[in-house]
C-alpha cells in the first residue's frame, strides 16, 4: 500500500483540482459527466494527460475546439473509454478492420443480473440510468442521426450464452454518434440495451409524471429535483455490490463485405457479477467499465499511444487494446458468419 495515497478533493473546486493535477502525469476522470469539461480544461492548463469514461454533451458539440485545446497544450486526452462507450467502440474498430467494407453497426448491452429482494436496481449510476430510459433514443439511419421516443422500439435479442434471449430497447448512447463518424461506410447504426419489460412500463409512467426532470421544484418549502428523489429511492451500486447474481456485458455486430460476400463479425465480452466482486469488490459492469479505461491509460503510459489531442476509442490501436483486455482476464469472443 506504500504506492497508494488517498486525497479528498471537491470535484467542483477548480482551484483544488488544478493544485492536484499540477503534480500528476495523468488524470483518470470518473466524475459525473457535468464535471468532465472542467477537468479537461484544467488538464490542458497543467499539461496533464487525461482519460475519461464517456463523451460529454459539451465534447459532442465542441469536439474540434477541445481537440485543438489539447493539442496546443501538448497533451493526450482519451475520452469515452469505459464499456459502452469504450470496449464496444474498440470492438467495432477491430471487427471493421477485418472486413473489406462496413455498412451496419450494432451495439447491444445485455445483463441477466438479479438482486434477491429488490425488483428494480442499476449496476451503475441510478441518475444516469433514469435519464437514459426517459429521453429520446438516437439511431443512425441512412447516414444521418434520427431520434425515436424513449423505449419506443422493443425486440428480443438472442445474446450469446450464457445470457440467451432478452428484451432490448433502443436508448441514447455515445456509440450511435461515434462509430459512424469514425468508421467510414456505415449507413445504419443503433444501440440497444436489455431492460425488464416491467421496468420499461414504469419508465414510461415516470416520464409522463415528470419524475425524470432535473429542474428544481418546491415540495413544502424544500427545493429538490424529481430525478434525484427517484434515484435516492433506488439502491446505490456500492450498496449492492456482492449481492447481484448473473452476468452482463456488451455485444458488437459489424456487417459488411468480406471477399465479396455479405459477412457479419460479432464480438462480445461478459463479466460475472459474483466473480467481479470476489476479485475486485465491484459488480461485473463496474469491472468492465474500469478495465475499459485502464487499458488505454496503460497504453498511454507505455508509449503505445503517442498522438496528441482529443482521441476517441475508434482511433486507438484496436489489436493492442484487445490483447491487453485479454491479459487482464476479460474473455473476448469473436464469431464470423457469412450471411
Amino acid at each position: 500500500m506504500d504506492k497508494i495515497s488517498v486525497l479528498e478533493v471537491d470535484g467542483g473546486d477548480a482551484k483544488k483540482i488544478k493544485q492536484l493535477l499540477k503534480t500528476s502525469d495523468i488524470v483518470v476522470n470518473s466524475l459525473p459527466w457535468e464535471f468532465m469539461g472542467q477537468v479537461q480544461r484544467i488538464a490542458a492548463e497543467t499539461g496533464t494527460d487525461y482519460v475519461d469514461f464517456c463523451l460529454t454533451i459539451e465534447a459532442q458539440k465542441d469536439f474540434e475546439s477541445i481537440d485543438r485545446m489539447c493539442k496546443d497544450a501538448g497533451i493526450t486526452a482519451l475520452t469515452a473509454n469505459g464499456l459502452e462507450p469504450g470496449i464496444s467502440d474498440t470492438f467495432a474498430r477491430y471487427a471493421a478492420n477485418k472486413l473489406d467494407s462496413v455498412e451496419e453497426a450494432h451495439v447491444i448491452d445485455g445483463d441477466n443480473g438479479v438482486l434477491p429482494g429488490v425488483e428494480y436496481f442499476s449496476t451503475w449510476s441510478p441518475v444516469d440510468w433514469i435519464e437514459e430510459v426517459t429521453i429520446p433514443a438516437a439511431v443512425f439511419r441512412n447516414g444521418k442521426i434520427e431520434y425515436v421516443p424513449p423505449l419506443n422500439v422493443r425486440e428480443v435479442y438472442d445474446f450469446p450464452p450464457p445470457l440467451g434471449p432478452l428484451p432490448v430497447y433502443k436508448t441514447l448512447h455515445d456509440e450511435t454518434f461515434l462509430i459512424p463518424k469514425y468508421i467510414k461506410g456505415i449507413k445504419n447504426m443503433d444501440f440497444r440495451i436489455s431492460i425488464d419489460d416491467n421496468f420499461a412500463r414504469i419508465a414510461h409512467m415516470v416520464r409522463k409524471l415528470g419524475l425524470h426532470k432535473s429542474e428544481l421544484i418546491d415540495v413544502k418549502g424544500v427545493k429538490l429535483r424529481p430525478l434525484d428523489l427517484l434515484a435516492a429511492l433506488m439502491p446505490r451500486p456500492s450498496e449492492i455490490a456482492g449481492k447481484i447474481k448473473g452476468q452482463g456485458g456488451t455485444v458488437v455486430e459489424m456487417i459488411g463485405k468480406k471477399d465479396g460476400e455479405p459477412t457479419r463479425i460479432r464480438m462480445w465480452a461478459y463479466a460475472d457479477h459474483d466473480d467481479a466482486y470476489r476479485k475486485h469488490r465491484a459488480n461485473g459492469t463496474g469491472l468492465l467499465v474500469g478495465t475499459g479505461g485502464a487499458v488505454p491509460a496503460e497504453m498511454l503510459v507505455d508509449g503505445i499511444i503517442k498522438q496528441k489531442g482529443l482521441l476517441v476509442p475508434e482511433l486507438l490501436p484496436s489489436e493492442e487494446f484487445v490483447a491487453r483486455l485479454k491479459q487482464k482476464g476479460i474473455k473476448v469472443n469473436e464469431e464470423t458468419t457469412v450471411l
